[in-house]
């Protein structure tokens, strides 16, 4: 479990990161392109964030019906 958590960490910050350049090459060459993709994105991060935090909900649902006594 703790690799998928590193894993989707990275690839949130990667994302968030990308979302971040393109909003500043957005604002400083003024291209609606650049503004879209960071847009995007921003979603995929949510996206990926809203699926950690899914699985982890989950994932402890399970444990407890599981061990359930």
């Amino acid at each position: 479990m703790t690799f998928f958590r590193w894993f989707l960490g990275v690839i949130a910050v990667l994302l968030a990161a990308g979302s971040a350049i393109s909003f500043a090459i957005f604002v400083a060459a003024d291209i609606d392109l650049w503004l879209k993709r960071a847009r995007n994105l921003r979603r995929l991060t949510t996206a990926t964030l809203m699926f950690w935090f899914n699985v982890e909900i989950w994932r402890r649902v399970v444990l407890i019906i599981i061990h359930w006594s």
